[in-house]
């Protein structure tokens, strides 16, 4: 749906309600929710297609215990079914025609892709915190003295500070003058998503580097960030589609 298919999930409508039948992965924190806005195309003459608000628990819904992942793994992005499910008519958020979507919605685009940045951003700083206690801390026998002390890894630390500080100004700046109304382009926050998120997975790389098998332990939570964090770069917009509209953007095709 990100690049622009239509679902496979259909809401057919009734005199009495929607009834809803397919399958949703990726669906993050379903074992908790009490609601469900569930992306569907509709049986209609002319398709429609959307968001519908769906209550979780309803007769027909199961979820597939299928989120086995190796980053966000508390997130329980499991896989939701529905079988005919029966919802009232006036659930609807957001139905449209297909062509209506291909107009993005700047604001929504913005918000969800600075948010993201910030989120990959916070695992990145998190690693930063574990790293330098763990510098600070750590007296190799040969050395006698904290790794913190070594030039090397104070340049590598440097370089990871540089990078977060790049983060910051990015997202501040940016949500700041979205707030105060500047006229901004919704190319510029994918490309700043882009931006951070790679920040933020190389950030946490140099820490690996740093601590090495100590590092990967999953008694550390460094080996949690890791993994966190990659999945940055296949969270939409994804940076392979960022690049390619920032290109046609820029040589007007």
């Amino acid at each position: 749906p990100a690049r622009g298919g239509l679902p496979a999930t259909i809401a057919r409508r009734t005199a009495t309600g929607w009834r809803l039948s397919g399958r949703k992965i990726y669906s993050t924190g379903a074992p908790i929710l009490k609601w469900y806005a569930v992306w569907a195309k509709t049986d209609e003459v002319e398709t429609r297609v959307g968001l519908f608000l769906v209550p979780a628990g309803l007769p027909g819904t199961r979820i597939e215990e299928s989120w086995d992942h190796l980053g966000l793994r508390a997130s329980g992005s499991h896989t939701v079914v529905f079988d005919d499910v029966v919802f009232p008519l006036d659930s609807e958020i957001d139905v449209r025609k297909p062509d209506d979507w291909k107009v993005p919605d700047f604001t929504q685009a913005t918000v969800h892709a600075i948010f993201v940045a910030a989120i990959y951003d916070g695992v990145a700083r998190a690693s930063r915190d574990w790293l330098v206690t763990f510098l600070q801390e750590r007296v190799p026998a040969n050395l006698g003295a904290p790794l913190a002390s070594l030039p090397r890894v104070q340049e590598v630390v440097g370089g990871i500070e540089a990078r977060l500080a790049v983060n910051a100004r990015l997202i501040e700046s940016f949500a700041a003058d979205f707030d105060d109304g500047f006229q901004l382009s919704a190319i510029e926050s994918n490309i700043i998503k882009l931006t951070v998120t790679n920040n933020a997975v190389k950030a946490v790389e140099d820490a690996l580097s740093l601590t090495s098998n100590h590092g990967l332990s999953r008694t550390n939570p460094l080996e949690r960030h890791y993994r966190d964090v990659l999945c940055g770069r296949v969270h939409t917009p994804q940076d392979d589609s960022t690049r390619l509209s920032a290109g046609r953007l820029a040589l007007g095709v």
